[in-house]
């Protein structure tokens, strides 16, 4: 092959990879920025959610509090504890 021929060859070679890496490069860069973006997402959904858990054991321990069934079942259904007089200890 001619020599002339050979050096425009490798450098068009040569800038035909520096381009196909500079291209490369961007996307994985790209790339990278969205999945960040999107994990800040998650991490702000997971808080906002462990919120809300936090927030519902709350509720749950103070609706399933003792005192709060027994005034519920008072008011609602009329219900009382029994007294001693109302009460039999049965022996086996």
């Amino acid at each position: 092959m001619n020599a002339a021929l050979v050096k425009p060859l490798w450098a068009a070679i040569a800038l035909a990879l520096v381009l196909i890496s500079a291209f490369s490069i961007i996307g994985s860069t790209h790339s990278s920025r969205s999945f960040y973006a999107q994990l800040q997402d998650l991490e702000a959904q997971r808080w906002y959610l462990e919120e809300e858990y936090s927030r519902l054991l709350l509720e749950q321990s103070t609706l399933a509090s003792h005192y709060r069934i027994e005034s519920e079942a008072g008011e609602a259904l009329g219900l009382v504890a029994p007294g001693h007089d109302q009460t039999r200890l049965v022996a086996q």
